[in-house]
């Protein structure tokens, strides 16, 4: 078969979150775009096998487990009847839409989308291997002046994990919902082992999660996980810390596993029907073809950029998960529209101070900015403003007072450096935090911004008046 190239401007390899945000960008500047993505169809992980697909099922958790709390206020329904072929279907229909909507973007904005692997042939080339044969409309590659890398990272699992048995799950094997495991162990206590226990648990599956670390969440602010901690030690059948899982091993009664630590006597084995690993993902810079370029990759396989997303290849930049942490969706929106605008020529480069992160168990956690801990390990003086859900009216008529908002303030300027909430919606109060540290606002602004009332979202006002020393709802001494 004869070689077939084609030439383009920019060619975008890898379609989820942070490649088509630059494609369109790019597209939107005037410049011809080409967006090769290895799946079927585009949103990568974040939308097939990740943010999206999980958010959903944790939505029929929250509405499960409310049928049950509701009994406290005088309402009780029926035990919920699981039928995991329509939540299947629901769930992919929701993923389908999504996807399609990628698609209807890519031909309005003219991006052209090819479905195959990309493999580096040099640094300005790119050869596509198709999946199959049926695409004959194909080229053999692409001849590009930039290409902006966005292949995403994928589900880590250690080799004394990998035992060849599919009830061993990754994060993409959760979400399948192939069946409700009466007992499922989740390894890792990170924010995907917590979120997967939550819908599990809800299902009806006997949860175990074991953590390597002393605490839930390791790296989030302890403020914010305890309230998170203390119901999941409800919805969930044991927690162990401080204990690692030493092996697996498969038998005709499900999956034995061998732990150790406090949660557990040393060699201690226990069999569950299903195994999450949940332990970290890895990027996806391998198999590419990248040691044909200039590009640098680190030790830990993530790719070296610069503020402008530049590798150090001068055709090739790269944005998202292969770029660096944090590995998340929003952030790889965002370095991808900061890569396009350097192709454009304009002077632009990623500079965000406040990157929101999100945990959407329940209660939800979501922080940006410094936490308290940052501050105190970089030796950096700050004051520390918290408010209680319990003094918050609107939590109480959810029966959800169990939340925090934390503010961590510059005690010199009043500068807001930080804003952290655990509680019902978290993801989405944590807006008005990011936009305050990212804007500089001072404690002050916040305080004195009129919010609608009874709402969640008078918690952050209200801790930058407990900050000011003035809080309606809460003593404190005032601030000389």
């Amino acid at each position: 078969m004869a070689s077939n190239y084609r030439d383009v401007q920019v060619v975008v390899l890898g379609g989820g979150p942070g490649g088509y945000a630059a494609a369109f960008h790019c597209a939107d500047l005037g410049m011809q775009v080409a967006m090769v993505n290895s799946d079927p169809r585009p949103g990568g992980v974040c939308l097939h096998r990740g943010c999206i697909p999980s958010k959903a099922l944790l939505h029929v958790a929250k509405l499960i487990n409310e049928t049950t709390e509701s009994s406290a206020w005088g309402v009780t329904f029926k035990k919920p009847k699981i039928d995991l072929d329509t939540l299947r279907g629901w769930k992919e229909g929701v993923i389908g839409g999504l996807a399609g909507g990628v698609e209807a973007l890519c031909k309005r904005r003219g991006v052209d989308l090819y479905r195959a692997r990309g493999i580096f042939e040099d640094s300005q080339t790119l050869r596509l291997d198709a999946p199959d044969d049926s695409n004959s409309d194909l080229p053999t590659g692409l001849r590009y002046q930039h290409l902006i890398l966005a292949t995403g990272s994928t589900p880590a699992m250690p080799g004394i994990f990998a035992i060849g048995d599919p009830r061993v799950m990754d994060s993409t094997g959760a979400l399948e919902l192939a069946d409700v495991p009466s007992r499922l162990l989740v390894i890792g206590g990170g924010y995907i082992g917590l979120e997967m226990g939550t819908v599990y648990a809800a299902i009806g599956s006997k949860v175990t999660v074991v953590e390597f670390t002393d605490g839930l969440l390791p790296g989030a602010d302890r403020d914010l996980v305890k309230p998170l901690q203390k119901r999941l030690t409800t919805a969930f059948d044991a927690i162990h810390l401080r204990t690692k899982v030493e092996s697996l091993k498969a038998t005709d009664k499900g999956i034995e596993a061998t732990v150790s630590g406090e949660g557990a006597e040393h060699g201690a084995q226990t069999v569950y029907d299903r195994v999450l690993v949940s332990v970290g993902r890895r990027p996806n810079s391998g198999g590419l073809g990248l040691e044909k370029t200039g590009v640098e990759i680190d030790e830990k396989g993530f790719v070296k950029v610069d503020a402008t997303q530049r590798t150090a290849d001068p055709h090739i930049l790269a944005i998202g998960d292969v770029a660096g942490e944090p590995m998340l969706a929003h952030k790889a929106s965002r370095e991808g529209k900061v890569a396009a605008e350097v192709l454009a020529g304009e002077p632009a480069e990623f500079d965000n101070v406040a990157i929101p992160a999100v945990v959407f168990t329940d209660p939800e956690i979501a922080w940006c900015g410094i936490t308290e801990s940052e501050a105190e390990a970089a030796g950096r003086k700050v004051e520390v403003a918290r408010f209680p859900w319990a003094a918050s009216g609107r939590a109480i008529t959810l029966g959800r007072a169990e939340g925090l908002t934390k503010m961590i303030v510059d005690p010199e300027n009043e500068r807001v450096l930080g804003v952290g909430i655990v509680g019902a919606g978290a993801g989405e109060l944590i807006a008005e935090g990011v936009l305050a540290v990212e804007m500089g606002a001072v404690a002050r602004d916040l305080a004195e911004s009129i919010h609608a009332h009874p709402t969640l979202t008078e918690t952050v006002m209200e801790s930058a008046e407990v900050f000011l020393g003035h809080s309606t709802h809460l003593w404190r001494p005032p601030k000389k």
